[in-house]
């Protein structure tokens, strides 16, 4: 019963409020109806799925996204090399560790040009920079700074938006990656949040500010040739605690608020790709399984009440919200069976705890193999991946 009284909550709110979202650059209502007028309908052709005549393993590499440990460079029979050569995954997640401290733009260029040539499908070569305290590419290496996302909100000026994004994103398609882990969308609704709100991750408690400032955000990295996943849905910032050290229950302090900017954003087509928190909301899904896990929030919210139609990536299923409360398999069926496309695992652990692709990879197969997860939804995952990697945004 909980549910469904906020699932109308939801729908209300939306019917009132979407509307009043701004997107930055959003078309004028003349501009809308001339496009209308000169709009020229074509007899449409079935596409045929990208997955016809591609082998399960193929189709379950490309859900992997892996880090790649303390490698500044790969090295003569570098282990990495066979499994991107063996289709074990789909994308690589480069961290600060992996920048070299002397010719560090050059060093990690050639890096991820190495990685790139043994795929035989390209490789999503992504990297966490919203700036500010989430700032791999720092100065000292010579990289361009980037303020915070709470700094450029209290600003409310689109312009220095674009104008420090532009930099950025033109950097990272100059290193050759395709794909940032930003921006973020969620709400400083708890200014004493020790994960976004007090380390500057969000650009505003104002859903509006939120939307208008990410939609800027994201049309600068298009510009650039980059793609965005935006996070952490269904939202993070009214959180009290971190979910890399553990459980996160925002059910008591999470407003449906939240989800406007998802809302708002969805609805322009700006969204490449959106990222899950590893967030327990039982207002959302009263079986208490975290956002990542939850097939209400991942398909039931996200996908059929806010109609969003592309890949969703998992935040990192190393941390410990998940990995110390789930199990490794556990958590891969669950995420996958929610609707996540994307697995990431970052290697961000000790030694002992880093994990290779072809090892997800192996969890995964057995899975699909023995009917625990069903091949149509491995299929539907690397169709929407393989539009993203296909996809123009410049």
């Amino acid at each position: 019963m909980k549910n469904i009284f906020i699932y109308i909550s939801i729908a209300s709110l939306f019917f009132v409020a979407c509307k009043k979202q701004p997107v930055a650059n959003a078309p004028k209502p003349q501009q809308e109806a001339k496009a209308e007028e000169k709009a020229v309908v074509k007899p449409t052709e079935k596409k045929r799925p990208n997955y016809e005549n591609v082998s399960l393993d193929e189709k379950i590499g490309q859900m992997i996204m892996i880090g790649i440990n303390d490698r500044k460079s790969l090295v003569a029979n570098d282990s990495l090399v066979a499994e991107i050569k063996s289709g074990k995954m789909g994308g690589i997640i480069l961290f600060e560790k992996n920048i070299a401290n002397s010719n560090s733009a050059e060093t990690m260029k050639k890096l991820i040009a190495d990685m790139q040539s043994y795929a035989s499908t390209p490789l999503f070569m992504s990297i966490d920079e919203e700036g500010g305290k989430v700032h791999r590419l720092k100065e000292k290496y010579g990289f361009v700074s980037m303020p915070s996302a709470g700094y450029l909100g209290s600003l409310n000026k689109i312009d220095s938006t674009i104008y420090y994004t532009i930099r950025l994103a033109a950097e990272l398609k100059e290193l050759g990656f395709n794909l940032n882990y930003a921006p973020c969308l969620d709400l400083a609704t708890n200014p004493n949040n020790p994960i976004i709100a007090k380390v500057g991750r969000s650009y505003s408690a104002d859903p509006a500010v939120v939307a208008m400032q990410a939609g800027a955000s994201i049309q600068a990295h298009h510009g650039q040739g980059v793609k965005t996943i935006v996070k952490h849905f269904p939202g993070h910032g009214s959180s009290s605690s971190d979910s890399h050290l553990g459980i996160v229950d925002v059910t008591n302090q999470w407003n449906v608020i939240e989800l406007l900017p998802y809302k708002s954003l969805i609805d322009s087509g700006y969204i490449d790709a959106v990222m899950t928190a590893h967030i327990i909301n039982e207002h959302l899904d009263a079986s208490k399984l975290p956002g990542t896990l939850s097939k209400v929030m991942v398909t039931d919210i996200l996908r059929t009440m806010l109609g969003y139609k592309g890949v969703v990536f998992s935040d990192d299923m190393q941390m410990y919200a998940i990995s110390k409360n789930y199990g490794l398999e556990n958590a891969i069926k669950l995420s996958i069976l929610a609707g996540v496309d994307v697995l990431v695992f970052g290697n961000n652990v000790s030694v002992t705890d880093r994990i290779k692709a072809s090892e997800i990879h192996a969890i995964i197969k057995k899975l699909v193999l023995s009917g625990e997860i069903p091949e149509s939804r491995i299929n539907e995952a690397y169709q929407r991946i393989l539009d993203l990697k296909n996809k123009k945004v410049n």
